[in-house]
């Protein structure tokens, strides 16, 4: 063929081509991940979702993130009681969705799994319950650099006092070696008798306490001692412990149990400490709402900003089944970081700490962003 001919025809199917692509962008304002518009008929199994539900949950968590002034509007309109006649409309009318898309052009990240635990536990220290469940210590200082640094409005910096710098508070290790009743800062609302649990406590971030009498404290997250939260999991792939494929949180913890005398080191690979407020309240997100099982997300909020519906497409972790639903971003978590990364509510039980423990599967995720806001960066 005449290369000229050639080079026309090249251009002409580029064209066609190109017409067609959904453009990647970002909105500032809103994500920093990269976002790919899509029509709704895109979202594989959307109609198939229990719509009611997600709208349900999308109101409830709207109590606190109606203050968002990128939700007021939709909020105030998903209160209505139109919205509750066809929910599925209301999505499809009030928002445009996006698919998130990795800096390497990927369409898929991990998505993991939580639960709330249930611990055994007593108000006061005993042979059995010595493991100290700590509220926020009187000397965490938390700055929130937004006021001077709007770019840093997602950071906190986390420190203490020492005569008169801010320096890093304790890591994992340091809080674990000071007697409580040494010192005013570290008060302990109550004791368990396994700091193992505890640990996989301060990971959930909100769990379920049960004292001798048979009644229950609400355990909620209280604050973060600001050192990076490390995953264990990747030490013991490291020794060769564990292979990788096998990696959650039954196996870790079976490992854990099979080796007593390395317990203490392995969990203070992870300096990052969660300490706790009691409430009135079963298991709540950083969004300030009670999470609900199997509609709430857990997300890095730079790319999913809290209160906003997300779709998710991934599988059981047991059955591999799809998973295909619309959930409520609505908390977040030290190890939730990434363009496409989520962590799964899945309730309380033991069911729902079996797939909490083996959820690493991998899925697509899309973000809806409410119309009023769609050309606004």
């Amino acid at each position: 063929m005449n290369p000229i001919k050639t080079l026309v025809y090249f251009a002409i199917s580029l064209a066609l081509f190109t017409g067609c692509t959904s453009k990647i962008e970002q909105k500032p304002s809103i994500s920093q991940a990269n976002l790919k518009t899509v029509k709704w008929e895109e979202i594989e199994q959307f109609k198939a979702d229990n719509h009611l539900k997600a709208l349900k949950v999308f109101v409830k968590d709207c109590k606190a993130s109606k203050k968002n002034p990128l939700l007021t509007r939709v909020c105030t309109l998903a209160e209505q009681k139109s919205s509750f006649e066809n929910p599925e409309e209301f999505f499809i009318n009030n928002f445009q969705p996006y698919k998130l898309i990795s800096d390497e052009g990927d369409d898929e990240g991990l998505i993991t799994g939580y639960y709330e635990p249930l611990l055994q536990g007593s108000y006061y220290k005993t042979k059995r319950f010595k493991y100290p469940v700590y509220s926020v210590p009187q000397n965490l200082i938390t700055v929130d650099l937004s006021n001077i640094y709007p770019s840093l409005s997602n950071y906190r910096l986390r420190g203490k006092i020492v005569g008169n710098k801010l320096v890093p508070y304790d890591s994992r290790e340091e809080i674990n070696s000071i007697d409580y009743r040494t010192t005013k800062n570290l008060t302990p609302i109550c004791f368990v008798d396994d700091k193992i649990e505890l640990f996989f406590l301060q990971i959930q971030g909100s769990g379920k306490v049960q004292l001798p009498n048979g009644k229950f404290i609400n355990i909620g997250y209280g604050a973060q001692n600001g050192h990076p939260y490390y995953a264990i999991g990747r030490k013991l792939i490291e020794m060769n412990a564990i292979k990788k494929e096998n990696i959650s949180l039954q196996s870790i913890k079976k490992w854990l149990l099979a080796n007593p005398s390395e317990v203490d080191n392995l969990l203070n690979q992870n300096q990052s400490y969660i300490f706790f407020r009691k409430s009135t309240k079963t298991a709540t997100g950083s969004l300030g709402t009670q999470l609900t099982a199997n509609r709430n997300l857990a997300v890095d909020r730079q790319n999913i900003p809290l209160g906003f519906p997300v779709f998710i497409k991934t599988t059981d972790p047991i059955t591999k089944q799809p998973i295909h639903k619309t959930m409520i971003a609505a908390d977040t978590g030290g190890a939730i970081k990434g363009k496409i990364r989520a962590d799964f509510f899945f309730g309380n039980g033991e069911k729902a700490r079996e797939l909490a423990g083996r959820m690493k599967q991998q899925g697509e995720l899309f973000l809806f962003i409410p119309k009023q806001q769609d050309t606004k960066d």
